[in-house]
């Protein structure tokens, strides 16, 4: 039986080309295709293009199979930057569908087509391999061809998953891109610059261009014509550790100062160039067979400013996720028949996140974690629902996130806990995928967190570039038979660190 790698050697040819030179007023896809929010009967389909056109995608299951086509109704405009999303319905459960893009312009000329595959999830309890990561472009080191590009995504294409997670930071909007950067051995890291690049993003132009410039590398194009994709959003998208009440009057770096305006035109972007579907949440459930329900948090959108976050009691200044997200993940994980059922959250629960000092000299936190103690400020929310999914006896949850830019296994142990109320679960951490690497994080003890692995750069040390190889991902396996979950954390080379198995 041929691999993956084989079956698509034959059945794609060239793959996801680079934009193509224009001929007349025939459409170019000038961003390769890209699959996402994979289910057993459906996906979504991504691409963009050159100018006015609609989308047409033809799929199958097989090399010689049956051919299906399906035309958007819409039409790629400036007001998505070109870029268009079709879902395709009544797919085969358990398929790597065969797909190929083109884009048809009013006068019906087409563009040379596109190819790419996905897998759609099982109807019935089958193995499920996923892969998840995050931080892409950040702390400066971009696009540096001589080292041959982003190659976590290489790292990751390479695993074969089923589907990947991107856990957020899948920009760094607020993160100038310079041509060189001197790295400790005294060797240069030579970046490819773009002027979207050159400053942060504040327009939605700017923020378009960050997308842009990470669709420029061939290896994030490659991968995601072959790998589906489920995308969250974190800060950087925006910017650094952004929030509503972010105050940017002495921020030279900004003309625009209404950090609510700033924030709607990244949302825009970021929903133009995910997969999510036009009209959903960002916090959403993807259902992957009958073995895996995915929860996908957001973690941005209804914070109250970041602050102290020493409160003793809820209120206004504690809102985290917010009460509707927060009854929304109640109600489904208590529903959910899945044998696993996975959090996908764009921050860590049990470590610290700062994020400078207030007016009065105290640190301000970034997450929920706040320092040892009892429950406190945001972790309210984060009780709340450890509580409620103790009562409801919802068991093998398990939180998988990247952020902090190093890779981790953490168990909560309710009996090593200030607050107790709840079962004990495992969070895992990986990141980032190309950016630099930082750590450890301080931890918290409120919910009992125990390191059982980690991964950073040596004491004193910080920001270590992609040609480190601290550059992180993780990977999921569910066994049929055992139901059991083996999660691996891997290195840019695709090596194991550390694997933990989990009985259901």
């Amino acid at each position: 039986m041929k691999t993956r790698r084989e079956f698509l050697a034959t059945a794609l040819s060239a793959g996801v080309a680079a934009p193509l030179i224009a001929q007349g007023n025939r459409p170019q896809i000038v961003s390769g295709v890209m699959s996402g929010e994979p289910s057993s009967t459906g996906a979504m389909i991504w691409s963009r293009t050159d100018r006015p056109s609609r989308m047409i995608v033809n799929w199958r299951t097989s090399e010689r199979g049956e051919r299906h086509r399906v035309v958007s109704n819409d039409f790629a405009t400036p007001d998505s930057d070109f870029t268009l999303k079709l879902p395709l319905t009544h797919l085969p459960a358990g398929q790597r569908i065969l797909y190929e893009v083109q884009f048809e312009s009013s006068s019906r000329e087409l563009s040379e087509p596109a190819r790419g595959h996905f897998i759609t999830a099982p109807a019935q309890p089958s193995k499920v391999r996923f892969t998840w990561s995050g931080d892409v472009a950040g702390q400066g080191w971009g696009i540096n061809k001589d080292w041959g590009g982003m190659r976590g995504f290489d790292a990751v294409r390479r695993r074969e998953p089923d589907f990947f997670i991107h856990s957020g930071d899948t920009i760094y909007a607020d993160v100038p891109i310079h041509a060189e950067v001197k790295l400790p051995d005294g060797t240069i890291w030579k970046n490819v610059i773009t002027e979207a690049k050159s400053k942060v993003a504040e327009t939605l132009d700017e923020f378009r261009g960050n997308y842009h410039y990470n669709l420029l590398d061939d290896n994030i194009r490659q991968f995601q014509s072959e790998v589906a994709q489920v995308w969250q959003w974190d800060d950087h998208e925006v910017m650094n550790n952004w929030s509503p009440g972010r105050d940017l009057s002495a921020d030279n770096r900004y003309r625009e100062k209404d950090i609510r305006k700033i924030a709607a035109r990244s949302r825009q972007a970021f929903l133009e160039y995910s997969p999510i579907p036009r009209g959903s949440n960002i916090y959403r459930k993807i259902a992957y067979g009958p073995l895996l329900d995915m929860f996908m948090l957001d973690m941005r959108s209804y914070r109250a400013a970041n602050n102290y976050n020493r409160q003793t009691d809820p209120s206004g200044e504690t809102v985290y996720l917010g009460a509707a997200q927060i009854d929304w993940l109640k109600r489904e994980l208590a529903a959910s028949k899945a044998a696993w059922k996975v959090i996908a959250s764009d921050m860590p629960l049990g470590v610290l996140v700062t994020d400078g000092k207030d007016a009065e000299g105290r640190t301000i936190f970034e997450n929920s974690a706040n320092g040892d103690g009892p429950v406190l400020g945001r972790e309210f929310e984060i009780a709340e629902l450890l509580r409620f999914m103790k009562q409801r006896n919802i068991r093998n949850t398990v939180w998988l996130t990247a952020d902090i830019h190093y890779t981790a296994a953490h168990y909560f142990n309710p009996e090593k806990a200030q607050f107790t109320d709840f079962l004990p679960f495992w969070e895992f951490v990986s990141g980032p995928l190309h950016a630099g690497t930082f750590g450890p994080n301080v931890t918290d003890n409120t919910f009992g967190i125990e390191v059982k692995y980690q991964k950073c750069p040596p004491k004193g040390q910080g920001n270590l570039a992609p040609s480190a190889g601290m550059q992180f991902f993780g990977e999921v396996e569910i066994d049929p038979k055992s139901r059991a979950m083996t999660v691996v954390l891997r290195d840019l080379a695709g090596s194991a660190l550390f694997t933990q198995t989990i009985e259901a």
